[in-house]
């Protein structure tokens, strides 16, 4: 997506498809420019505290290469109590989180960092979702699809993963993994056009 000349650049400092399905869905024009950053949590990290320190430094490593535009990026874990979910190694460990998932509510937490000429704005977005109770086969099945192999926490809410859900409590986007409206607080705070509002 071009920006038109004239216009605050934006720039997603993410692969993701679906923060980039949520961005342009809205009619926002930005380039994309993924970050390449350890994503390794630190040993007794809170999920608010690593989500929040990814984001950053998502965006702090795209800045570099983008002078003079904002960068937007966004890091999304499902925390179990204490245990954060990443995505799964392989289908074994994707049945293993599903059947701890299975029944329970866990939290979605994403963080989201704005980068650019006017310093740094970020926020973080919890959710909590409930798990219907799944069984082995419900589980082996939809492992079966390949969907939960590159999601945290093993399932795509807005994909096939859907029937996993029984409730869901705060940003349905934010499990996706983009809260739209906070992120769109962060883009109005520093100017950045948004396809309601006059440039």
């Amino acid at each position: 997506m071009h920006t038109p000349v004239g216009q605050t650049r934006l720039v997603l400092a993410s692969a993701s498809p679906r923060r980039r399905e949520l961005l342009g869905q809205l009619g926002l024009s930005f380039e994309v420019s993924a970050a390449d950053i350890d994503e390794t949590p630190r040993q007794g990290e809170p999920a608010t505290n690593y989500v929040l320190r990814l984001a950053q430094e998502k965006a702090r490593a795209v800045t570099a290469r983008h002078p003079g535009a904002w960068v937007l990026a966004a890091d999304t874990t499902v925390a179990l109590g204490d245990e954060l979910l990443g995505k799964p190694q392989d289908a074994a460990e994707a049945r293993g989180m599903l059947g701890r998932l299975s029944g329970r509510t866990h939290e979605v937490h994403t963080g989201v960092a704005l980068a650019g000429p006017g310093g740094e704005h970020s926020t973080v977005v919890r959710t909590r979702v409930t798990f219907r109770s799944l069984s082995l086969g419900e589980i082996d099945w939809y492992v079966g699809t390949g969907e939960p192999l590159d999601k945290a926490g093993s399932y795509a809410m807005q994909g096939k993963g859907g029937f996993l859900v029984a409730a869901v409590e705060g940003s349905p986007t934010n499990v996706i993994g983009l809260p739209l409206g906070e992120t769109l607080e962060l883009l109005a705070r520093v100017g950045v056009p948004l396809p309601w509002r006059a440039p």
